[in-house]
């Protein structure tokens, strides 16, 4: 056989293999009676949901989504990877600490975050820096994005993690401890910031983005992804639509959210005024901050391994 005729019988065999892989994720897809998705009280799936955005869009196609809520990520991913939920959204920190434990999970789109989180402390607390946080009570989720802007803010003043004594809360607990002075300081994220700040008598001691670069994610069971390939990418797509629109309609976000969270209004618009709700692909310079973050829980030791962030990025199917 000439090298020619190879090549080209070569490049057919790929083109039949791709073209194979895709109807077979195609019959999967039909067989797809229900889609789990995690949700916390914020962000563009609670737009979603509201909007039912996916239903109107898999309804036809005889699929029905089921919302599962969480009040933090690392819950959810836990669900996530025995199976129990298949498509969720949650901060940097979450999926690294699953990643380290072999949670059965993969990346499957990426937002920017600018805003929205931080370190909160009383109005009239003596702290006034980063570095009055030294022999304090500090609240945070353990494995959350709030634990990463705790420590990288911790870094950036000079202070080892060990200069603070962490009190790891849900933030349904961690407020009411916040409000009472049981803990010195309380990093979260928004709606609960906002909270915090707006109903709770807190000051912003700093912002995320003071500290460093921030990501939130949209993360599939592995399983899921790899059975349900076209699926997810439909999900992706139309959840990156409610994201456009939220982005152009803030004051509706805002109000949408407040009914569905039971979050009043004016603490949900100083959410949503700050929110960045635009989608996208997991990028190099994503996967390389996201990198970051897993190398510095690994030196800390608050992860037991390191673990390699590009192994668990999704590639979407080729049409």
């Amino acid at each position: 056989m000439k090298r020619r005729q190879f090549l080209a019988l070569s490049a057919a065999a790929a083109g039949l293999a791709g073209a194979s892989s895709l109807a077979l994720a195609r019959e999967a897809n039909r067989s797809l009676k229900e889609i789990r998705i995690g949700y916390q009280k914020t962000g563009v799936l609670v737009i979603a949901r509201q909007q039912a955005t996916l239903e109107k869009y898999f309804n036809d196609k005889g699929v029905q989504i089921k919302w599962i809520e969480f009040t933090s990520g690392p819950p959810m991913l836990e669900a996530m990877s025995v199976g129990s939920v298949d498509f969720g959204a949650v901060g940097d920190s979450p999926p690294v600490f699953a990643q380290a434990a072999n949670a059965n999970i993969v990346y499957v789109a990426g937002q920017r975050i600018s805003n929205g989180q931080g370190i909160l402390v009383p109005h009239d607390s003596t702290i006034q820096s980063v570095a009055g946080l030294k022999g304090k009570r500090v609240g945070f989720t353990k494995a959350s994005s709030a634990h990463n802007i705790v420590v990288q803010a911790l870094e950036k003043a000079g202070l080892a993690y060990e200069d603070i004594t962490p009190i790891y809360l849900t933030p349904p607990d961690a407020g009411p401890a916040f409000a009472n002075g049981s803990i010195d300081a309380w990093a979260v994220w928004d709606p609960y910031f906002a909270i915090g700040e707006k109903k709770q008598n807190g000051r912003i001691l700093i912002n995320a983005h003071e500290v460093t670069k921030t990501n939130s994610f949209f993360i599939a069971n592995k399983d899921f992804a790899r059975e349900q390939p076209v699926i997810l990418a439909d999900v992706i797509r139309k959840l990156a639509e409610a994201a456009e629109w939220a982005e152009a309609n803030r004051s509706s976000v805002a109000t949408s959210l407040a009914g569905v969270t039971g979050v009043p209004l004016d603490i949900q618009t100083v959410a949503v005024d700050r929110a960045s709700f635009l989608i996208g692909p997991i990028t190099d310079d994503i996967i390389e901050t996201q990198q970051g973050v897993a190398d510095r829980f690994h030196k800390l030791g608050l992860i037991p391994k390191p673990v390699a962030i590009r192994d668990i990025v999704w590639k979407p199917p080729q049409s």
